[in-house]
């Protein structure tokens, strides 16, 4: 192979938002080959529609470390 991971990763992270979903989707599906494909479609739409949202402004966004802390207080009750 002719590209180092470097320049592959550099290539990948220059692509448009849905391509380098379509791409990671596909290198995922490579690791795990007995996932049913249904269950990658409905992952992918959904993938595409919370985007979608986020693109719009429309998605309701916290942060990692205040999602974490709210499970983490939901599981010691």
């Amino acid at each position: 192979m002719g590209a180092t991971i470097e320049q592959l990763t550099d290539d990948a992270l220059s692509l448009p938002d849905t391509e380098r979903a379509h791409l990671a989707q596909t290198l995922l599906r490579s690791l795990e080959p007995g996932v049913e494909e249904g269950v990658e479609e409905a992952w992918g739409a959904e993938v595409a529609l919370r985007l979608e949202r986020v693109h719009q402004g429309t998605a309701h966004c916290r942060p990692a470390e205040e999602v974490f802390r709210d499970i983490r207080a939901q599981h010691q009750k």
